[in-house]
């Protein structure tokens, strides 16, 4: 990791920018297996899928045999812990079920909000360097939670066209049934404008490399929805005096052991702090299976010392982590100051592994600096919100007049005309 001491803050914006993804160099690419897809549906599916992934399927969707096989090929303790997983996230999603509130904003002026779900959605499940069954839970159980009467999943098969058992399992113990071999930009394609297999679906969620990424972009063209802009994982760890250095160091390593575009950055106000856990990623480093890769991912990684953890609030904020881990003595204090950040975890017992599989938090998350603007995956993700208002006679005839002077001053008499009728009927009753 690059280590800075107390960097100026007009260098902050340069500190933040991450590692730098050429799109523009895969974009043709993208294009090219997008207007096949639309043109050929599975029969470009199959081919890409054995160009890009070396394997040929000739039935895309998962039987239901696939699915109970792999069942069988889950040890039991796993299933257990992903059944533990699914119960605490499903209990957190269900407190974001919100109510119709109605509020009479003008006596005979009745307005209210109502959520109604997404008809098909798509769900993109990576399945190389590391098979993510945790996201199915992640995705999949909001979206039932939801309601969407479709849930489409694809992931991509191994060299034997086989899907990995944890996905599978997991699949079919929250209740998706449209499962699908497919992955990569052919997969995103595929959802975005359906095959002879594979339905067309409203939007897409899922995380992905930079393939899978560009794809969710141009999807976008085409009518479908995304989750949010991802990129590569990353974590900011906020560490001072009272931070225990092998945790810290744990949780960097955590993150840059996703693959080596991820970006992991230490803040701290202590020196001592910093050293230890820097030695500390180095024999932690020395042990992981996926030690090069995240030897990698450091490379394009920073320790930070900061004069106070008052600047390290500061700095993440600019930052703005997918997430945030404040290792520190009085984290409590500082919440009110944190304003960017995907999720936040406090104290030193509060891993950044937890959010990632069974705290109950969802950990499809803004990356890249996009937790300014953007919320992680929720309840809300998978609905739409539908406005209704209802007004009766003493109604518009409270607010007619001001809607007629509004359309009139904006020149669209249409408009005004549709309050003055119902005025005047009204007082020729």
């Amino acid at each position: 990791m690059q280590k800075i001491q107390f960097p100026n803050p007009k260098s902050w914006a340069e500190l933040s920018k991450r590692p730098l993804i050429d799109y523009s160099s895969i974009s043709d690419t993208v294009q090219k297996v997008f207007q096949a897809i639309q043109n050929n549906g599975d029969e470009s599916v199959r081919s890409y899928t054995n160009l890009f992934d070396a394997v040929e399927i000739e039935k895309l969707q998962v039987t239901e045999e696939e699915i109970q096989q792999a069942v069988s090929n889950v040890p039991e303790d796993l299933q257990q812990a992903i059944q533990q997983a699914a119960a605490n996230i499903e209990t957190f999603h269900k407190t974001q079920i919100e109510q119709p509130q109605k509020t009479t904003t003008t006596p005979g002026v009745v307005c209210w909000r109502e959520s109604r779900p997404i008809d098909r959605v798509g769900i993109y499940i990576p399945g190389g360097t590391a098979p993510l069954f945790s996201t199915v839970l992640m995705l999949g159980i909001p979206a039932k939670i939801a309601g969407c009467p479709e849930i489409v999943l694809c992931t991509p098969p191994d060299k034997n066209g086989n899907i990995h058992p944890a996905i599978l399992y997991t699949a079919q113990l929250i209740g998706i049934t449209k499962l699908y071999k497919v992955g990569g930009i052919q997969a995103i394609g595929a959802m975005t404008f359906g095959t002879e297999s594979i339905p067309r679906v409203d939007k897409i969620f899922g995380p992905g490399n930079q393939y899978v990424t560009a794809a969710k972009q141009l999807a976008q063209n085409y009518g479908v929805a995304i989750d949010m802009p991802a990129g590569p994982s990353e974590v900011l760890v906020i560490a001072d005096a009272s931070a225990v250095p092998a945790f810290v160091a744990a949780d960097l390593l955590s993150q840059a052991e996703h693959g080596t575009d991820s970006q992991v950055m230490l803040l701290s106000d202590n020196e001592t702090i910093i050293a230890a856990v820097l030695e500390e990623i180095t024999i932690q480093l020395e042990a992981l299976p996926r030690k090069q890769l995240a030897a990698q991912a450091l490379l394009s990684s920073k320790a930070i010392l900061f004069n106070s953890i008052t600047e390290c609030i500061n700095f993440s904020n600019q930052y703005a982590p997918e997430h945030l881990i404040l290792a520190i003595e009085n984290y409590t204090e500082v919440l009110p100051s944190i304003s960017n950040a995907g999720s936040v975890f406090l104290g030193n017992y509060s891993c950044e592994s937890a959010g990632d599989y069974a705290s109950g938090t969802n950990h499809t998350l803004p990356t890249n600096g996009y937790a300014r603007n953007y919320s992680g995956v929720s309840l809300d993700s998978f609905v739409k919100k539908i406005t209704f208002q209802e007004l009766n006679a003493r109604g518009i005839k409270n607010i007619g007049p001001a809607i007629e002077l509004m359309a009139a001053a904006e020149e669209l008499q249409a408009h005004k005309n549709a309050v003055t009728l119902r005025l005047k009927r009204l007082e020729n009753e």
